[in-house]
């Protein structure tokens, strides 16, 4: 019958608060003890080190310290020649495509199909307009051409500006 009693029994009714207080308050009292013998180690070291409280900057009213932070410097700019300008040494050698366009026109294919020797394609320019020339496929100049040495040239007339 004492089996059935205790299991009657809430487990409220089991615990005894003044006991269970009295546990919390000595682990509360033990904690404390544990951090101040930790924060007499860190006064030790600090005296070994040879700093104490006296040496630190004093706090603010608010406790936030003063920090000594080092100039920025700005990084993003390319590497500078002797001469003041960018370093451009590093792609010079590389090769780019450079091409002349004519003109262009758009046909259906139908009509492309129906080309053959001597079928003339009408571009969008005027005879005698400049042509574009072309760097890697973007625009960087007008010119007009030329014959040099048996072959074809182009002097340029204009020079597309960046903006």
């Amino acid at each position: 019958m004492s089996d059935e009693k205790d299991q009657d029994q809430s487990p409220e009714e089991e615990l005894d608060p003044q006991k269970l207080a009295d546990e919390v308050a000595g682990g509360v009292e033990e904690a404390e003890g544990d951090d101040q013998a930790l924060a007499d180690e860190w006064a030790a070291a600090m005296e070994e080190a040879g700093e104490t409280e006296e040496d630190e900057e004093p706090e603010a009213d608010d406790g936030i310290r003063q920090v000594e932070l080092d100039e920025l410097k700005d990084e993003s700019l390319p590497p500078q020649n002797k001469d003041g300008g960018p370093e451009l040494d590093v792609i010079l050698d590389i090769p780019v495509r450079i091409s002349m366009e004519v003109g262009a026109t758009k046909i259906p294919i139908r009509n492309l199909l129906q080309l053959n020797q001597g079928s003339v394609v009408e571009l969008d320019r005027l005879a005698g307009e400049p042509l574009d020339v072309l760097v890697n496929g973007t625009l960087i100049a007008h010119g007009e051409v030329v014959m040099v040495n048996d072959k074809f040239g182009i002097r340029l007339t204009d020079v597309v500006s960046q903006s």
